[in-house]
């Protein structure tokens, strides 16, 4: 009933661009971990780069932007925060790290074939998927 409220396409943009990069850094997860018993395939290696910078860094940027859209539309203030979106916030921010950290890993590990690159990458891809989900948890239910 809240989401009624506000404003349709930034709320849809946001929610789109969350729900396709959770799908891509969970695609790269599922390559690295099938890899891991068949370290022959070099297509598993590819998909997971694809998914990273093909997918998932332009999801993170739709994702973002409407996230930003939504809060200036809002009139919220970076003084007075709801935790939720402190969480968000954060997780979005800090996690363009760990997103461009995976996609490197990614791309070291489609050139060279090393089996350290894809367990690297299974943590990477692991760790962001715990704080995406976190983030989810607290913007469904609106945290504080």
């Amino acid at each position: 009933m809240i989401a009624y409220s506000r404003p349709f396409l930034p709320l849809f943009l946001h929610v789109f661009g969350a729900m396709t990069l959770a799908g891509a850094v969970l695609a790269a997860l599922i390559a690295s971990t099938a890899a891991w018993r068949r370290p022959d395939l070099a297509v598993l290696r590819r998909l997971a780069w694809v998914s990273l910078a093909v997918v998932a860094i332009p999801s993170w940027v739709v994702m973002r932007g409407a996230a930003q859209w939504i809060y200036s539309k809002e009139g919220w203030s970076m003084d007075h925060n709801p935790t939720w979106i402190s969480i968000g916030l954060n997780v979005a921010d800090m996690g363009l790290i760990v997103l461009v950290a995976a996609a490197a890993v990614a791309f070291w590990w489609q050139r060279s074939a090393k089996p350290l690159a894809g367990r690297i990458l299974l943590g990477l891809t692991t760790v962001y998927l715990v704080l995406l989900a976190v983030a989810w948890l607290a913007m469904s239910g609106k945290w504080g």
